[in-house]
């Protein structure tokens, strides 16, 4: 986790929130919590908010303590229950409450979905379990009764001060095809990565370009999880079955994806231990022995003169 806490710190100027101060917090299954609701308490955190993991009525919440002695609590739907796994449900709920006062008690957020088809619906239900819509709604909120420890920069904040949108990548042009179209940005841009992953020198330069895809909040695959997820909305607009189809379809790949995250959440840290081995040291090797040329025959003595 150690690994994890520095490369998340270093996605903001301001440090992390501490960790919350019990025994749990060395537990595996406490750990294994912590890590499937990272996608919430990494944001909270980076801007000041000591959060933990509670259980609800019925599920697993987020607490967040705010500076004026009232908390966040974030959580699933919890009557009914949720059937989805910790972390991944269909929706938020983010309500503030105060233990003295009462009146301070005021709901965020909500994008649970609603057993009672008379029921209205709040805006953000769309939204479903997303977690950056949940995140902006309590950055907007938190910012206006002056209860985040540390406020988004002006520029930083589209509910601050609004931002012109960034227009997507322009599409390049594949030289001497021009039947062919626009060229794959978003595929050149991760081929990109893996060139350079092909490339890398040590498994401290792999590790982090495996944080560029694993990571659980900004990362590639937390991404492609919102991007199947908003098509899926997206199909749903139809209102023709068809459309009802293939949003399901999708949002069981938003799932897939935000699963294999979670299975290869370690990924990054086992990469960075990895160590080269060694080469076995070359000896020298043995000069060929040049073949001995045959002995020429000696001349014969010169006889011996005798008297």
């Amino acid at each position: 986790m150690a690994a994890n806490e520095a490369n998340a710190s270093d996605t903001r100027a301001a440090p992390l929130a501490p960790l919350p101060d019990h025994r749990d917090v060395n537990m595996p299954w406490w750990q294994e919590l912590w890590r499937r609701h990272a996608h919430i308490t990494t944001p909270l955190r980076q801007r000041g908010l000591e959060c933990d993991i509670e259980f609800g009525l019925s599920a697993y919440i987020v607490r967040a303590s705010l500076p004026d002695d009232s908390h966040l609590i974030i959580s699933p739907p919890q009557e009914p229950p949720s059937e989805r796994p910790p972390g991944d449900p269909e929706g938020w709920i983010a309500t503030r409450e105060h233990p003295d006062d009462q009146t301070l008690f005021e709901v965020l957020y909500d994008s649970a979905p609603s057993d009672d088809p008379g029921a209205r619906q709040r805006p953000e239900a769309h939204h479903g379990g997303s977690a950056q819509p949940l995140i902006d709604a309590i950055d907007h909120r938190l910012a206006q009764l002056g209860l985040l420890p540390h406020p988004a920069l002006p520029h930083e904040s589209p509910h601050v001060h609004p931002a012109q949108p960034k227009p997507p990548p322009q599409a390049r042009e594949i030289p001497g095809t021009p039947d062919r179209g626009p060229a794959y940005v978003y595929g050149d841009a991760l081929r990109a990565l893996t060139d350079r992953l092909n490339g890398a020198e040590s498994h401290a330069d792999a590790a982090a370009l495996l944080h560029q895809i694993l990571e659980p909040t900004d990362g590639l695959l937390a991404q492609l999880g919102e991007f199947f997820e908003a098509a899926g909305e997206k199909a749903k607009e139809a209102e023709q079955d068809d459309g009802f189809d293939l949003s399901y379809d999708l949002a069981d790949a938003a799932a897939e994806i935000r699963t294999l995250g979670e299975d290869l959440h370690t990924a990054e840290d086992r990469m960075r231990a990895l160590t080269p081995l060694t080469p076995a040291p070359q000896l020298p090797s043995t000069p060929a022995r040049t073949p001995s040329l045959p002995s020429r025959a000696l001349p014969p003595a010169p006889p011996r003169h005798t008297r």
